[in-house]
């Protein structure tokens, strides 16, 4: 068999948690795939060109198909929309544009029903300045609600209090309230004032509405911009060298800790294990890993500097050992995200290659941690070319959000309606339908790396290992040598108890042999090595999953 004659690959990083402690019972939050859902592009019921929660009720067998474990919504709140839902005007109903109350709570019932968990967004940095307490706040300096916002007066040069830049546009962190004479704080838009945690009627009040929609049903918040919620009431100036990177990158304050501490122990006193996973905006990974706290924050908190990594196997291999180095001493479990609502489609980032986008999926998958899917990334979507004249989102993200096609029909799905977005190009052949009816086609290798981690402890939950693979040429191949050939392959070893799988991903457009792995081929970016041994070569910009020989 290939490899059998060589030295087994190397161990260059060292296992953290032990095989078995991760692998026998670990909390749901551990093993599942999630899906993120942007309700608006998802799927319409109604015929008004917006998506809705009806319009993801219609679509939950595609994610039952599909095999995903649990489901993450982007807001679906009250709100004016300047923000498109993140700027929340009431955190306790929905915007009759996605529906009702009632329909947010057939949703998660329905999706329980299939076994499927439900995760919502849960804002708790800002509000909108349409929220009741932001126009009770702002009606005088005297009100009791006056000090649920933050508010300074002008700082010496008759400006704002301090240099934090807003996300988008480079502008002040601040506006001037003019009846008033004082400025507030908005991280975001001057529509999202920030809200001041060090308040404890605001924290009361952000933990009623965790109780809000945990009573409800769901099983967990993603939380937006969390590390934020904490501020040094000095509110002092960022670094001059910095800037205009915005504030929401840069911050970092002790004062968050004790605040999670205690959403953590919101969230375990109810049954059922309650999850948060943070959107921790720092692209430092270890101080993305402080917000596990020990153990008493946050359950799960998005890392991301994989994200903005290039597809280059060095890159990659530096993000796995960095994220492994940082988290697994701390006994925290990583997530792992290639695309989402605020970034460019990862199959665009990546230059736009079908086959890179199917070796990602492998990537993605094969890893330690919950990965993250986002909605139509099973299909390999990418971003839609948005003319100026439909541009609608004050942060330039409408490309990552266009709307799901559903079938190859002219309307895709949507029920005749102009989307609220463009489509993606090439919708006649990245479409669910097309692509189900198709066994070849990127749909289908995700559904068969989900069904593969599910059945598999290791890939679900086992422990990893990067590996030494070897750098010899593969038959045929004419490339520059063995060191550049070296540094095409990343490879990794999953194992929980008796189980193992091996995970090897060619960031290379040439074949690249690998030593030392001799087995089974259980899923792979080209289907038709699959269930075959392992002959030693990893296909150009493929990926493979492989069940190692037992001696």
């Amino acid at each position: 068999m290939p490899g059998s004659t060589n030295p087994p690959p190397q161990t260059t990083v060292t296992d953290h948690v032990s095989d078995n402690a991760m692998a026998s019972h670990p909390p749901w939050w551990q093993s599942i795939v999630a899906y993120q859902i942007y309700p608006r592009s998802f799927a319409d019921s109604n015929g008004d060109g917006i998506g809705d929660i009806d319009g993801i009720r219609a679509h939950l067998d595609h994610l039952v198909w599909l095999g995903v474990d649990a489901i993450w919504l982007s807001p679906v709140y009250r709100s004016p929309m300047a923000d498109f839902g993140y700027d929340i005007s009431d955190h306790c109903d929905v915007d009759p544009l996605f529906g009702t109350l009632d329909d947010a709570k057939a949703l998660i019932d329905e999706a329980h029903e299939l076994g499927l968990r439900v995760i919502v967004d849960f804002v708790p940095n800002h509000t909108s300045d349409a929220h009741d307490w932001f126009r009770a706040a702002r009606s005088s300096p005297d009100h009791p609600m006056r000090d649920w916002y933050i508010w300074r007066p002008p700082g010496p040069d008759g400006g704002p209090p301090n240099n934090w830049v807003a996300s988008w546009g480079d502008t002040p962190a601040w506006t001037l309230d003019e009846a008033s004479g004082e400025y507030y704080l908005h991280c975001f838009l001057s529509a999202q004032p920030d809200l001041n945690w060090a308040n404890p009627e605001v924290v009361a009040a952000m933990h009623d509405v965790l109780r809000f929609w945990l009573d409800l049903g769901v099983d967990g918040f993603r939380a937006d911009v969390v590390h934020l919620i904490g501020k040094d009431p000095a509110l002092p100036d960022d670094d001059p060298d910095l800037l205009p990177i915005p504030h929401v990158a840069l911050h970092h304050d002790p004062a968050t800790h004790p605040l999670l501490a205690d959403i953590r122990a919101l969230l375990d006193a109810y049954p059922g294990d309650r999850m948060m996973v943070g959107e921790i905006y720092l692209l430092d990974t270890s101080l993305v890993a402080e917000y596990y706290g020990n153990g008493d924050e946050l359950h799960l908190c998005f890392n991301f500097p994989p994200l903005y990594a290039p597809w280059d196997a060095g890159s990659w291999r530096r993000q796995i050992e960095r994220t492994e180095a940082e988290l697994g001493p701390r006994g925290a479990w990583p997530t792992w995200v290639l695309s989402n609502h605020d970034n460019p489609r990862h199959r665009t980032r990546y230059g736009g290659s079908e086959a890179i986008a199917r070796a990602a999926a492998v990537l993605l998958l094969g890893l330690r941690g919950t990965p993250f899917l986002y909605a139509g990334e099973e299909i390999g979507m990418i971003d839609a070319e948005v003319p100026s004249e439909a541009v609608v989102d004050p942060g330039g993200r409408d490309g990552c959000r266009a709307p799901i096609p559903w079938t190859s029909d002219a309307d895709h799905g949507w029920r005749g309606a102009t989307p609220w977005l463009p489509f993606a190009p090439a919708t006649e052949v990245t479409d669910v339908a097309t692509q189900r009816d198709d066994p070849s086609s990127i749909l289908h290798l995700y559904r068969r790396l989900i069904a593969a981690r599910r059945a598999s402890p290791a890939l679900r939950s086992g422990s990893l290992s990067l590996l030494d693979v070897g750098a010899r040429p593969a038959p045929g191949d004419t490339g520059t040598g063995a060191a550049a050939h070296h540094e095409s392959v990343v490879a990794w070893r999953r194992v929980a108890g008796d189980d193992e799988r091996v995970v090897m991903v060619n960031f290379s457009d040439r074949p690249q042999h690998v030593d030392g792995i001799d087995g089974t081929v259980e899923v792979a970016t080209d289907a038709s090595l699959e269930q075959r041994s392992f002959d030693g070569v990893v296909p150009p910009d493929g990926a493979l999953v492989v069940r190692p020989a037992r001696t």
